[in-house]
């Protein structure tokens, strides 16, 4: 019976076999993984996987768990089964004419009993029956050669009745073997007990675990699909600048083409004009009539030019030379400065690209988690109430009453970080309002703590965005009092705040899809940065 029971615990309940390769799903059965596959498999176009024993559903094809443990109990019964039909095949000692199977085994006369001589057997209490067994040596004191009856507590051993009375177990405290058997069970029942419990844990901690591999791989697919979709719209602006570029490049060289090549075409008449003058005034020269080179009326006009010291061809060089833009002679400089200048211009814009892509990266992508900022209340003015958590202000016109010291801002309703950076690149995000007035940002400890000059963004030690309803929902940037507004239209209600101390760079962005970049103050910073937020009629969250 026992081993027809661990037989029937041992069936893989698809397809009725002991199992082959167990593995065990969260729900707790098993199953062969070849047999589970299988009704897997079946399952996909449904979209929706069940267990077959308890129906308990999955939203995503479960997780295939070696059960190694119950791998092992199968191979040890496989490997057990002939010994057991070897077992099950003793035969009776006593019939010797033909073999009959036995039932039960008797210790004291070790021998094995059919139907027919168990009824003939003695019923003495020394005849002790057991279950049919080769091993009938292994009930028997090695020492006296007696049955096994009794357990020793103190050797935890099993005894005979001579060992208890007469031998080195003399005077310890002995149990029957029944009795301490059903005690061992008792204890082996609590401590499976307890195994069981750990199981449990240990089931949960690892689907706790599962769980979260399985956010870490979904966030860094998310981190992938943003980085790809980042470069991509990189590449795409880039794309765009150099098309831009060079289409204005091509236009300009286009247009510039087109006035040298007219200023050329009228030089071309002109110096075909001089040429024309010049052999005329050969061929008079070469002439023997006088009356001939007197009477010529073209060259009165010549004659007259070189009397005035040639000034119609100086005024015409003057005036070439003012259509090309000084490319003769020492106005050669001024054309060279006019290509450097456009050449410079173009890097200037290059770079102010590349300056606003990069920006827009480093608010998009930091390695590092979001800073853990924490308010310092003792800051905070009696306007501004505070969530346990010193993560939340809320403006109110209730008086806090708070004990008025001088690190407390006062006439101001703001509040400064317990925290301050001294060093390195950090981020992060704030949750504004719309309803009210705020402003978000970073200010030295040594900013007055009282009056107007108070507020950060109204003096050089404090930077800050500004925004709210009464900002026609506008964002602005503040710095010793100087308010610059910003063309962006608040779309959110999210702000990221980004420090790089040594660059000395402080930039805000509007935590949309995509992120977007505000603008960034360059400073060269003297102290700590403190983290400082200020509210009226509204509420901010760090």
């Amino acid at each position: 019976m026992a081993s027809t029971d661990v037989r029937h615990e041992l069936d893989c309940s698809i397809c009725l076999n002991i199992y082959t390769d167990p593995i065990t799903l969260r729900c707790g059965h098993n199953f062969c993984r070849v047999c589970i596959d299988r009704v897997l498999d079946a399952q996909v176009e449904s979209g929706v996987y069940s267990c077959p024993e308890c129906r308990e559903e999955f939203q995503e094809r479960p997780a295939l768990m070696k059960n190694i443990t119950l791998r092992n109990v199968s191979e040890c019964f496989l490997s057990t089964q002939p010994q057991q039909e070897e077992i099950t095949g003793i035969h009776c000692t006593y019939c010797i004419h033909s073999p009959v199977p036995a039932v039960r085994s008797c210790l004291l006369c070790e021998a094995s009993l059919c139907d027919d001589h168990l009824r003939v057997h003695s019923k003495g209490p020394e005849h002790a029956l057991t279950e049919t067994t080769t091993s009938l040596e292994n009930w028997k004191c090695s020492l006296h050669k007696e049955i096994l009856k009794y357990y020793c507590t103190k050797d935890s051993v099993c005894i005979c009745v001579s060992c208890s009375l007469v031998g080195e177990h003399r005077g310890h405290r002995v149990e029957m073997l029944d009795d301490a058997s059903e005690k061992k069970k008792k204890k082996l029942s609590d401590v499976l007990q307890i195994l069981t419990t750990k199981r449990k844990e240990t089931k949960k901690k690892v689907q706790c675990l599962e769980e979260r591999r399985r956010k870490a791989q979904v966030k860094a697919a998310g981190d992938a699909e943003k980085v790809i979709a980042v470069f991509i719209d990189i590449r795409r602006r880039l794309d765009d600048l150099e098309k831009r570029l060079l289409s204005e490049i091509s236009r300009r060289e286009e247009q510039e083409s087109l006035s040298l090549s007219d200023m050329i075409q009228k030089l071309e008449i002109k110096k075909d004009e001089l040429s024309r003058k010049m052999r005329h005034i050969e061929e008079l020269c070469n002439m023997t009539d006088p009356l001939t080179v007197l009477q010529d009326p073209d060259t009165d006009d010549l004659c007259d030019l070189e009397a005035d010291g040639g000034d119609e061809d100086t005024e015409g060089h003057d005036g070439v030379d003012e259509d090309t833009g000084g490319h003769d002679g020492g106005d050669e400089d001024t054309g060279g400065d006019d290509g450097g200048d456009r050449g410079a211009e173009l890097v200037s814009r290059i770079s102010h690209t590349l300056s606003n892509i990069i920006r827009g990266i480093n608010g998009t992508f930091y390695v590092q988690d979001p800073e853990d900022i924490v308010l310092n209340v003792n800051t905070a003015d009696n306007h501004l109430c505070m969530s346990k958590d010193l993560k939340t202000v809320l403006w109110t016109n209730i008086w806090q009453n708070r004990l008025e010291t001088a690190e407390r801002f006062q006439d101001c309703p703001q509040v400064m970080s317990g925290r301050g950076f001294t060093s390195g690149r950090h981020y992060w995000d704030v949750e504004t309002c719309r309803s009210g007035l705020w402003r978000v940002g970073m200010c030295y400890p040594s900013i007055d703590r009282k009056g107007g000059q108070a507020y950060i963004g109204d003096n050089n030690k404090s930077w800050c965005l500004y925004g709210g309803r009464v900002c026609n929902n506008q964002y602005s940037v503040i710095h010793d009092i100087t308010k610059i507004p910003l063309p962006h239209q608040i779309s959110g209600h999210g702000v990221r705040i980004c420090l790089d101390y040594e660059a000395g760079q402080l930039s805000f962005y509007e935590l949309c899809d995509p992120i977007r970049h505000l603008y960034t103050f360059i400073a060269a910073f003297t102290e700590p940065l403190h983290a400082a937020l200020c509210v009226y009629k509204g509420f901010i969250k760090i």
